[in-house]
């Protein structure tokens, strides 16, 4: 019995282990792309498209740190999508 508790916890922690792995290296492939890609493949699924206009360059720092955290961008990634809506101001 204790045996088997142990190889259940031993292929879980695997699998955490694995997910992690590939979350992270899912994440590293982003930095390669440029700030509007990353706004289509992050931002453009769950917003209307609307002009970058909209927002002032402090607006858009402020609503990409926040999306940063509920989309779980990459620091840099932010940054690229932050300065590809900035450039339309």
């Amino acid at each position: 019995m204790k045996n088997n508790i142990l190889k259940i916890l031993f292929v879980s922690l695997i699998i955490v282990f694995i997910s992690i792995v590939v979350g992270c290296a899912s994440n590293l492939s982003n930095s390669t792309k440029p700030g509007a890609l990353l706004w289509g493949e992050n931002c453009g699924r769950c917003h209307n498209v609307r002009p970058p206009s909209n927002l002032t360059d402090s607006e858009w720092d402020v609503a990409v740190l926040h999306m940063r955290t509920r989309a779980n961008l990459t620091e840099t990634d932010a940054e690229k999508i932050a300065a590809f809506l900035k450039a339309a101001n």
